[in-house]
C-alpha cells in the first residue's frame, strides 16, 4: 500500500483530469468531501506542496489561468495520454486509493484476480537496466519444466499477466515467458548486447495478443460486427490498426485491420460470438468457420 501522503498527489491529479479547471476553493470543497479528506479542509500551502509533487513524479505541470478567476488545470493532458508507462503507473496508484477507500466496503469493491509473478519485477528490470541474462526455471501449460537462458528485451502486460519478451537461448530465437508460469529466477553474470534493429512496438504491431510469427506477413483483414459489438469495437478497438471502412446506421459496420493471422486472432474473434462475421481474406473465414462447426460438433447429440 502506498503511502497517504502519495495518495493525496493521486486524487488532485485525477480530480483536475476530470473537472478540467477548478478553484482553489472549489478544490477545498471536492477535497473535504472524499474519502482521503475526512470533512477536514486543505491548506493553501500543501496544495502547493502536492501540486509540485505532481510534476515532479509524472512530469505534469499544473497552471493557474488568472483570467478565469484563479483556475487550475492540467498544462497537457495529452501527456498521459500518449504515454502508455505514465497512464500505467497512473492507474495502479488510482487502484491503491480505491483500495483505501474501500477498506471498509468488503464486498462492493471487486477486483479480478490477477496470477502471481509479479515479485520477478524488479529481477527482469534490474537484467534489462544491466543487460545481463536471467536463468530461468519454467512450466509450461501442460509441460515439463525447463530452464531457460533468456535475454530481456522488453516487457509486456496482457490480460493481467506480465510477460517478458527476449531472446532464448535453447529455442535460438525471440520468445515470450508469462512470469506467472516462472518457477526460479535469477540474474546471470553473462552480459548481452539489446540489437539496434529491435523495437518492442514494432515487433507486437501487427499481431493481436502476445505471440508473434515473424515469418508471417500482415494482411489486410476485414470484420462486419452488428449490434451493440459497433460500439464495443469502437470503444476498444481490436488492434491498433483498426479503421471503419463502411457502414449501414442500425444494421452494421464495417472494420479494417493490417494483422498478420495468427490463432490468437482467430482466438478474438471467435469470442465476439455471432456479433462479428469475417468477410475477408478467405483463409481467416474459412478458419473461423471449421472452429465454430467444430465447437457446435460437441453439442450435437
Amino acid at each position: 500500500m502506498i503511502s497517504k501522503t502519495f495518495n493525496r498527489y493521486i486524487w488532485l491529479l485525477n480530480t483536475l483530469l476530470q473537472h478540467k479547471q477548478l478553484s482553489f476553493e472549489e478544490i477545498n470543497a471536492l477535497w473535504k468531501e472524499s474519502c482521503l479528506g475526512y470533512g477536514t479542509p486543505l491548506p493553501l500551502r500543501t496544495f502547493h506542496q502536492h501540486k509540485n509533487a505532481v510534476e515532479e513524479l509524472f512530469g505534469i505541470e499544473i497552471k493557474c489561468n488568472p483570467s478565469n478567476g484563479y483556475r487550475y488545470y492540467i498544462s497537457s493532458p495529452d501527456t498521459l495520454k500518449n504515454d502508455s508507462i505514465r497512464k500505467w503507473l497512473l492507474n495502479s496508484f488510482t487502484l491503491s486509493n480505491m483500495i483505501t477507500a474501500g477498506h471498509n466496503m468488503k464486498g462492493r469493491i471487486l477486483f479480478e484476480e490477477i496470477p502471481c509473478g509479479t515479485e520477478y519485477l524488479q529481477t527482469v528490470i534490474e537484467a534489462m537496466q544491466k543487460s545481463k541474462e536471467l536463468i530461468v526455471d519454467y512450466q509450461r501449460f501442460y509441460g515439463r519444466r525447463e530452464t531457460f537462458n533468456i535475454q530481456p528485451y522488453a516487457m509486456k502486460v496482457y490480460h493481467q499477466r506480465w510477460y517478458v519478451v527476449g531472446y532464448i537461448k535453447e529455442l535460438g530465437g525471440i520468445r515470450n515467458i508469462a512470469l506467472d508460469r516462472t518457477l526460479e529466477m535469477n540474474l546471470s553474470d553473462i552480459s548481452f548486447t539489446l540489437p539496434q534493429n529491435f523495437n518492442a512496438e514494432k515487433y507486437y504491431a501487427n499481431s493481436v495478443g502476445i505471440y508473434v510469427n515473424e515469418e508471417l506477413k500482415p494482411t489486410k483483414v476485414k470484420i462486419r460486427a452488428y449490434g451493440k459489438q459497433i460500439e464495443y469495437l469502437r470503444s476498444l478497438p481490436l488492434h491498433c490498426s483498426q479503421k471503419e471502412s463502411a457502414s449501414k446506421y442500425g444494421e452494421f459496420c464495417e472494420f479494417e485491420y493490417k494483422l498478420c493471422l495468427t490463432p490468437e486472432l482467430s482466438t478474438h474473434i471467435l469470442a465476439m460470438g455471432e456479433n462479428v462475421e469475417v468477410l475477408e481474406p478467405i483463409e481467416l473465414r474459412d478458419e473461423i468457420k471449421r472452429r465454430l462447426k467444430e465447437c457446435l460438433a460437441k453439442y450435437e447429440l
